[in-house]
Parts: structure tokens; C-alpha cells; sequence
């Protein structure tokens, strides 16, 4: 069994920063790619950030310049540093990983249960 445990969410006022950070724990041969993605009330839920196991990134086009994805292979832990938030940016945060159980198994796709992220005008 894989768990992801999420932390670090939280009510904000526009222009600060949160830090939000994702544990895998459970059953882990490897880990492929990680990432964060978002849903806003009524809306779908869309890409933040993703990272390889390689360390290359790629972002939303409405993240890039304020938020940084990275990851501790050794903790098996991803990281969403974001600075500058915006009211829109208010979301459940949910973070994502690919992972394979055993060495022969196929990776599976993995997600935690969301923190909440409030970013007040």
C-alpha cells in the first residue's frame, strides 16, 4: 500500500507565500515523475507543477516565475515552494506520483487527499 501525506497549506493574504510539501510512504520500489496539480470550487482540475525523477520541471503558464517544484528523492517528498499568491490561486492542492511498487511491477498513479489553500485579496 502507498499513502501520500500532504502539509502545509493554509490562509494567506495576496503577495505572501506558503510551502506545501508531499510524503510517499507505504510500499516504494521507485518513484517516477511528482508533481501538484489544483481544483477551485467549480472548476476542473488542472496542472501546477510536475518534476522527473531526473529534476526536470514544468509549469502552468499562471505559476511560472512565482511557484518551485522540487523534490528529495531520498525522502521520497515533493515540494511546492509558492511566493507572490494571488486570490486565484486559492485551490485544494492535491500532489501526484507515479509510482512502482515492486521492480517488476507497472507504475501507478498515486494521489494525496488535497490541503487547502486560501489566498485572501
Amino acid at each position: 500500500q502507498v499513502q501520500l501525506d500532504e502539509s502545509g497549506g493554509g490562509l494567506v493574504q495576496a503577495g505572501g507565500s506558503l510551502r506545501l510539501s508531499c510524503a510517499a510512504s507505504g510500499s516504494i520500489f521507485s518513484i517516477n515523475d511528482m508533481g501538484w496539480y489544483r481544483q477551485a470550487p467549480g472548476k476542473q482540475r488542472e496542472l501546477v507543477a510536475r518534476i522527473t525523477s531526473g529534476g526536470s520541471t514544468n509549469y502552468a503558464d499562471s505559476v511560472k516565475g512565482r511557484f518551485t517544484i522540487s523534490r528529495d528523492n531520498a525522502k521520497n517528498t515533493v515540494y511546492l515552494q509558492m511566493n507572490s499568491l494571488k486570490p486565484d490561486d486559492t485551490a485544494v492542492y492535491y500532489c501526484t506520483a507515479e509510482i512502482r511498487s515492486r521492480g517488476w511491477a507497472t507504475p501507478s498513479d498515486y494521489w494525496g487527499q488535497g490541503t487547502q489553500v486560501t489566498v485572501s485579496a
